[in-house]
């Protein structure tokens, strides 16, 4: 009796070392450290007007329903401090400023692209995250931070799956509240906050509402981690976008047999000059703007009405309805028509070797114009004769350039079963989509693809969208975008981009697999198996993030399906499985990083010396 009395003991006290140390976890997640720089530096890329237009535009998406003035209220699990404290949400990597204060635009005093929307039936303020927020990168040295508008974020925001590791937003924000709605004494404080005067009436009403938002976030991460569905950690600055789109249109909103293993993070593509390319995504697949922007604001949240409880759809009255905001979203895509490249802060990262520079303008033409100079269409063969100018994209298949297939594999591979929403041919005929290498024909609706699918969703989405807000056809045709057509492709490939501003996107490929551009341009053999990520820290020499350990760092593994670090390499012998050029001595490399600061910038362009490029050379085949 004895013993089995002390073996109880001991059971005890490992379970209660395991709700410690989860409760420790919880209120102390594993973050960096926010230190506030001495000094934050914009960049001349667009004006003060423009910036807060971007940062603070709405789209229309929900975190689960969660109300602005909620979000604000909400405590710290074992602290009355405030969650939404700007130096608290910039350990995630959220862009703050320094000693930031509210603004009108900004009552709620958050980090850039944290803004909110009022339901027009309801008169609910959302909390509202927008493009600004995956969108806007920023680099730390020496002290000195510098403000990357449209750049790459770094923030973990994505990750809906629990970790004993913490650090995910996603997952603090569902703590903060639950231990707001389970502590009487955190409610009671936060039901004032919200409520002020009228809290004794509304407490009861105000419970009953914050736990539907809760049982929603804690759902979805019960969800997403009894099926597995993201075996890919994320990290800072990444996210599978396709497949959590995909996850919540088909998956949430039609049927849990469509949902799809997403196991293919990639980096957030930096933004200045989208609006010039023919086609749009890591891969390539879309067209039309308003597409792609009402796309992204359903797979980050904004609401969509398609099946009732039963699985039936809605009354056709009602049927897609949602809550993207079509006026805002073009507000946006025109913002960012003005935004232009970041060019090299000489003053905070060091000077520009111009004579180095020179030697690296050569090396360019040479080995890496083909794929990434910029190819403008003449009116005749573009997309959109009323672009100018339109840049046409290459798009390398996966088997020549090398890198990581896993997320242009899953776009291409993964099908759908959308049947319930009762689609026919003869409906989807009348949609503005535009299919590329296939036919309607094709199209089935109990095995669709993601690309295919989203396209035909999306027409369905913006037609009722445009005809709620009342907006007539000569409007519509320059809100989505030169009158494009949804147009959708699906290739085993990625998207060759231009290079300027390449500087301030670390880290590098798709998938951030490699921390700085001269490992990018070096055999894989040289490349980093494992770095950090998750801090901010800028290597001007390198051009990348410094990827030694620091604490609340995130450990990146490339033997990990979704994470390899393989392909576009510069390696001497012939040319397969990804080696798309001749090695590179190292004053080369260093002379194309330094080239690499100058593009781009005209004034930096205009004072390079002439230097003769050999021309572009495929290199030798392989035998077969």
């Amino acid at each position: 009796m004895r013993m089995l009395r002390v073996a109880l003991y001991g059971v005890l006290l490992v379970l209660l070392a395991g709700v410690a140390g989860g409760l420790y976890l919880i209120a102390y997640p594993n973050l960096p450290l926010y230190q506030k720089p001495e000094k934050l530096h914009y960049l001349d890329q667009w004006s003060d007007e423009q910036r807060q237009t971007y940062y603070y535009t709405p789209q229309g998406t929900q975190v689960k329903g969660l109300r602005y003035d909620w979000f604000s209220a909400l405590e710290l699990p074992l602290s009355r401090d405030k969650f939404a404290a700007p130096d608290y949400l910039a350990r995630f990597g959220f862009l703050v400023e320094p000693d930031q204060q509210p603004t009108e635009r900004n009552p709620a005093n958050l980090p850039a692209g944290f803004t909110r929307h009022e339901d027009n039936k309801t008169s609910t303020h959302y909390l509202d995250i927008s493009c600004a927020a995956c969108h806007t990168g920023e680099l730390r040295y020496q002290g000195q931070a510098v403000r990357i508008d449209g750049g790459a974020a770094l923030h973990s925001l994505a990750s809906t799956v629990p970790t004993l590791r913490g650090g995910s937003f996603g997952q603090s924000l569902g703590m903060s509240m639950a231990f707001t709605y389970y502590n009487p004494f955190k409610f009671r404080r936060f039901a004032k906050a919200v409520l002020g005067e009228h809290d004794a009436q509304g407490r009861d009403q105000l419970r009953q509402d914050f736990k539907v938002v809760l049982d929603r976030l804690l759902g979805t991460a019960f969800n997403d981690w009894h099926r597995g569905l993201y075996p890919t950690e994320e990290g800072f600055g990444r996210t599978d976008a396709f497949g959590r789109i995909a996850n919540s249109v088909f998956g949430d909103a039609i049927d849990a047999s469509n949902y799809r293993v997403a196991n293919a993070p990639v980096s957030y593509p930096h933004v200045w000059d989208i609006w010039k390319f023919d086609w749009v995504q890591w891969n390539g697949s879309a067209m039309q703007p308003m597409a792609r922007n009402v796309g992204e604001a359903l797979g980050v949240g904004a609401t969509l009405q398609l099946l009732q409880a039963d699985g039936h759809p809605v009354p056709e009255a009602e049927r897609y309805s949602s809550s993207v905001r079509l006026r805002d979203l073009y507000t946006l895509e025109e913002t960012l028509r003005q935004l232009k490249p970041p060019t090299w802060p000489e003053q905070i990262f060091g000077k520009i070797d111009l004579p180095l520079a020179s030697q690296g303008r050569a090396l360019y033409t040479e080995n890496c114009a083909y794929c990434h100079a910029p190819d403008p269409r003449p009116r005749a063969e573009r997309l959109a004769p009323a672009r100018d100018p339109e840049w046409h994209m290459r798009i390398v298949p996966t088997h020549i350039i090398g890198t990581d297939p896993t997320a242009a594999d899953n776009i291409a591979d993964h099908r759908f079963d959308i049947s319930k929403l009762g689609w026919t041919t003869t409906e989807l005929n009348k949609l503005d989509v535009r299919l590329i290498g296939a036919s309607l024909d094709d199209i089935d609706p109990r095995s669709i693809s993601s690309a295919k699918g989203l396209a035909y969703l999306t027409a369905y989405v913006e037609n009722r969208a445009y005809r709620d807000a009342g907006i007539q056809p000569r409007e519509r045709w320059r809100m989505d975008g030169y009158g494009l057509p949804i147009g959708v492709q699906e290739k085993r490939g990625y998207k060759a981009r231009p290079l300027h501003g390449i500087w301030a996107t670390p880290p590098f490929l798709h998938n951030g697999s490699i921390p700085t551009l001269f490992q990018l341009l070096s055999p894989m053999s040289e490349r980093q198996a494992e770095f950090w990520v998750g801090g901010f820290e800028y290597d001007p020499k390198h051009i990348g993030f410094n990827s030694e350990k620091f604490p609340g760092g995130f450990l990146f593994k490339t033997d990990i399906t979704g994470n390899h670090n393989r392909g576009h390499e510069f390696r001497d012998g012939c040319r397969q499985g990804g080696v798309i050029g001749r090695a590179l001595q190292p004053e080369e490399r260093w002379a194309l990083l330094e080239y690499l600061k100058v593009l781009g910038n005209p004034e930096f362009e205009a004072q390079l010396e002439p230097v003769k490029a050999k021309p572009w050379n495929p290199g030798p085949k392989c035998p077969e």
